[in-house]
Order: C-alpha cells, then structure tokens, then sequence
C-alpha cells in the first residue's frame, strides 16, 4: 500500500510542474515583464517535470517502450515543423518579398519615390491626425517605410493626444503632416472620398529634403496661357511646378529686355501674338549664356522664333498634326493626336507605351546643326493612321498625297548645345624685367591708332619703341613713358594712361582664362493645350510637361514626375440577352450538368 501511495504522489507532483511552468507563462505574457516572479515558476516547473520524467522511466522502464519512442519522434517532429515556420516567420519580418500581380503596379512605389526615399538625408516622419486607419494608407506608408529606415510614419487622435494636434496647427480629421528634423508641411487632408496619394507625398518628401528651389518663368504678353484658373489656363501646371518645388513667376520682356539672371527655365507656352525682335533676341542671349528654354507653339500661330529655332535645327510645321488611330478611344477627334511611342530620353524614359494626347498640334521638322543634339520625344502613329493636313478649312480630313505628309510625325524634340564663352585677351608677362625708360623715350603711333594700357603691365628697356601700322589698335604697349616723357599720337588717336605701374623689379605673370563649358537646353512642343487644366492631369499629359521643366533646370538629383496609377478597366458590358443567358446558364444549366453526373456515376456503382 506504501508503494502505491508513493507512485500515486510522484505522478501527482509530475503534474505539478506543467502547471508551473503554465503559471509562469501566463504571467509573463500579461505582465509583459519577465521578472523575479515568472521566472521562479518557470524554473521550478521545468525542474519538477524533468525530475518526474526521470523517476517514470526509472520506474516503468519508459524509455524502451514502442509507444514512448513513437510519442518522442512526434514531438522532435513537431518541435522542427515549429522551429521551420518560426525561422520562416524571422525571414519574412527581416526580408521583405512582395509580388504585385496587378497589371498597373497598383500596390508598388513608383521607381521615382523608391530613389528618393532609398537616399533620405535625414529622418523624415509622416504624423496622420485621424481616428480611423484606412487600410489603404497604411499599406501606402508600409511600402514606403520599407525603403528606407529613416522614414517613420504614425496614426494620431487628436482628440487623445490635444497638445501634439495643437503644435501642428491641425484643424480637421484627416490632416497628414510630414516632418524633418524642425521643418514640418501639411501633405494634404485624406477623408472616405480622397484616399492618400503617392504623388503628393512624394512631392512634399522632395520639397521638405531639397534645400535648394530654381526659378520658373512663364512668358507672358502675347496672348499665352495665363498662370490663374480660367478657361485654357495653365494654374494645375503651375501648381504642379510648385509641388516639385519650383517658384514660378511671370515674365514680361518687353519691359525688362533681359531674361533675369536667377531663372533656371523660361517658359514660353502658347503665344497668340509675334514677339518683338528684342525680346527674341533676349531669349536668344540667355540660351547663349547657359540658359534653358521651353517653347510650347500652337498651329495657326506665328511668334516669329524662326531666327532662334533655325540656329537650333528646328522648323515649325504649318500643317495640322491628324491622328485617327485613336479617335474612338480619346473620343476628341482626329485633330487630338494620340501619342505612345516615345524617345530615349532622360523625360520620357519611364512612359512606357503609356498614353498622351495633344489636341490641335503642329509637327516639327528637325535638322542636324553642329554642336546640338536633338532627341524626339513624341511620335505618332505611321501613316495611314497619321499625316499633317495641310487644308484646316475642310470639314472632312482627307490625306492629299500633294500638299499632306505622311507620318510618323515629331510633336517634341529635345536639344541640347555646348556653350563656350569668349575668352578675354591677356597681356602677356616679360621674364626678364628693364628698367623704365628714359625721359628721350617716345611712343609713336601712326594716325587712326589707339593706344590702350592696363592697369599693370611689363616695363619694357629704355630703347624699346611701340609701332602699329595705320588703323591697328594696340592693346599691349611695349614701352610706357616716364614722366618727362612726351606721347606723340595722331589727331584720331587715344591715348589711357595706367592708374599704377609696377616696379622695376617686379615681374607680373597673367594666367591664361579658362574656358568653362556650359551647356543649353530647349524643348520644343508643337502644342501647348496638353498642359491646360482639365487635361494636364489625364494620362501622361502632365508628366510631360513636368518632366521637360525638371530636365531643363538641370536638377538632375530630383526624381522626375510620377503617374498616378489608374485600374483597368476590366468590367464587361453585357446585353440583355446575354445576361438573361448568364443567369439561366448559371442558376439552371450548369446545377443540372452536375446533379445528371452525379445520377449517373451512382447509378453505375449500383
């Protein structure tokens, strides 16, 4: 009976560390504090487990049983299924591996927000003032926070938490603000109906971590697109300038009769009216100087920039750009090209075969020129799909293999010329230096010559004489008189006089001038009435007008514009007949297929 009793109170105390070992747990868990408490449980628990598993099989001899050695396979198996998943898990939280099987990439960065989160200077973190977490914008910030460990993101009740709402000056439900270090903007205010946009994060993320803005000016004067909203306005396309962090500004040659010396693009879109021959020469000067140009012509339009598009290779078209390949999609008419094919350029690099169109457009004919490089950047459709109407007063656009071109047509080209400037002449330096010459030295010049003299210059030796022939201009005299001396020149002729000489034992040296390279761009577009407000924001119109200006300003480190991501539309238009097919089909044909294979398999096994 002692025996018994004996068994009966190790099995009993064998149980008793299980349950240690569960106290332990549970109250490690809840408390989220692995302390003295916890850990006593656990530690005694597993000591009074093993110590019974140790007596049962000293006892029963357990070890060598069949079930015992089938009972520890399964749990070594177990054991290694749990360690694998927890080793997969481990992987899947440290290495992200995500496929995204939509055809427009719509749960994916764009290339462009990928590239500038990956090269964050700095943190950056993006505060969302609501109470509900859209699932939406949560994985929009998950993707980006997947880039780059400096972007931090967090959803905030601003009722919870009033103090943090008021420091960011929130107003409503819905606010996203992004902050970096002591800088902070609102990115926009999401709700049910506006969902978070990659756009304009992105855009606030470039503003808020690029130091530096470039100056946009949009000529104006001449009938072009004015910058406010109104009818065949360009203020989308402005306000899309400013998200990218430009600072736009109007321009008026007429009265200024010079490009300004901050603009780092000149904007010319749409003039009605011709230019004066002042301002085209001013916009040619700034071209020479380094500058960089955007020009936007309509057909029917002539702003005589003939003289600076020829230095270039270009010529405007006077015909009409018609393109019936896509009429029915664009649903505009011929008259609005459709474009998808596009060059290899820095600007359309990413398009794809996306779509852009340009309603009422002129084509462009290009030429070599030495020293200019030119890259079309939009093609349309070859013939017989496309071709450039010469007759605009007719209602019915035909091909009229006489006065029409066939396409492909050019509706963009982008140039670019290496500028050198002019090198200033230098005086050159003497080796050996002389004295100054004597009171008897004269410096004769013939009549209709000029004499100039630097400010500093070699002194030459005492019977040194500086002669031109007639109507030479003599910029380096070789001999400076004292003094006493006398200068003898012609009634015509100009004398300086330096405003300090160097001394005898003085050797001057002038370092030749370095040529510094610069370079000039210019886009030229056979229409500007993509980028007005209502089309700028369809299709690739905007990119295309937002990637020529970032291009031109040679900001080369800023990513260029990003698409906004659009579902197919993959929905199927049914008649009525079809749907009343699809219903009977569904509810009537297809249950009475299976329930007359069933009958008949059961009937054959009977």
């Amino acid at each position: 009976m002692k025996i018994v009793a004996k068994k009966k109170l190790w099995k009993y105390l064998f149980w008793l560390g299980p349950f240690l070992i569960t106290v332990g747990l549970t109250v490690g868990l809840v408390s989220e504090q692995w302390g003295l408490i916890p850990l006593v449980f656990l530690i005694t628990g597993i000591v009074i487990s093993g110590l019974g598993i140790i007596w049962q099989s000293y006892q029963t001899n357990w070890w060598n049983r069949r079930s015992t050695q089938a009972g520890t396979n399964a749990l070594v198996v177990t054991l290694a299924i749990l360690a694998i998943l927890g080793l997969i898990n481990f992987l899947g939280t440290r290495y992200h591996l995500r496929a995204d099987l939509t055809e427009s990439q719509l749960f994916t960065l764009a290339p462009q927000s990928r590239e500038l989160v990956s090269v964050l200077p700095q943190p950056v973190k993006v505060w969302v003032f609501d109470i509900n977490q859209n699932p939406q914008d949560r994985e929009l910030l998950e993707n980006y926070q997947r880039q780059s460990s400096k972007f931090k993101y967090e959803y905030i009740n601003p009722e919870a938490r009033p103090g943090l709402a008021e420091k960011f000056g929130v107003k409503n439900y819905g606010e996203v603000y992004l902050e970096s270090g002591d800088k902070r903007q609102l990115v926009q205010t999401i709700n049910e109906n506006e969902r978070l946009s990659e756009i304009r994060l992105t855009s606030r993320l470039q503003q808020l971590t690029n130091l530096s803005t470039a100056k946009v000016y949009l000529l104006q004067g001449h009938g072009e697109r004015q910058l406010s909203a109104g009818k065949g306005a360009m203020s989308q396309a402005v306000q899309g300038l400013g998200d990218k962090n430009f600072t736009t500004a109007p321009l008026n040659l007429a009265e200024t009769s010079k490009v300004p010396q901050d603009a780092a693009v000149v904007i010319v879109a749409g003039p009605k009216r011709e230019l004066f021959q002042g301002e085209v020469n001013a916009l040619q000067q700034y071209l020479n100087r380094g500058g960089n140009l955007l020009l936007m012509i309509d057909p029917n339009t002539d702003p005589k920039l003939n003289s600076l598009l020829q230095e270039w290779g270009v010529r405007l078209d006077n015909r009409l750009a018609v393109d019936v390949s896509g009429e029915s999609v664009v649903g505009r008419g011929p008259a609005a090209p459709l474009v998808t094919e596009y060059g290899q350029h820095p600007i359309t690099k990413d398009f794809g075969n996306g779509n852009s169109f340009y309603p009422i457009s002129r084509p462009l004919e290009i030429t070599s020129v030495p020293g200019v490089e030119a890259t079309p950047l939009l093609r349309t459709k070859p013939y017989p799909s496309s071709w450039a109407e010469s007759d605009l007063q007719s209602e019915k656009l035909e091909f009229n293999a006489d006065k029409d071109l066939k396409g492909p047509l050019t509706l963009g080209v982008a140039l670019t010329r290496k500028q050198i400037p002019k090198s200033t002449s230098t005086p050159q330096a003497l080796t050996t230096p002389s004295p100054l010459p004597s009171p008897t030295t004269q410096s004769k010049t013939s009549s209709n010559s000029s004499a100039k003299t630097p400010q500093a210059l070699p002194l030459p030796s005492p019977t040194t004489q500086g002669k031109t022939s007639p109507n030479s201009s003599a910029k380096t005299p070789q001999a400076l008189p004292s003094p006493t001396s006398q200068g003898k020149t012609s009634p015509n002729s100009s004398a300086k006089t330096p405003q300090a000489l160097p001394s005898p034992t003085t050797t001057p040296s002038s370092p030749p001038t370095s040529q510094t390279t610069t370079e000039s761009r210019l886009v030229v577009l056979g229409n500007s009435n993509f980028a007005t407000d209502g089309l700028f924001q369809q299709q690739l119109n905007g990119d295309v007008f937002l990637n020529s200006v970032t291009w031109l300003s040679k900001q080369d480190q800023q990513p260029l514009s990003i698409r906004p991501k659009e579902p197919k539309n993959r929905r199927i238009t049914l008649t009525t007949t079809q749907a009343n097919l699809l219903i009977v089909s569904s509810l009537l044909v297809l249950p009475l297929i299976g329930l007359s294979a069933a009958v008949i398999i059961w009937w054959k096994r009977r």
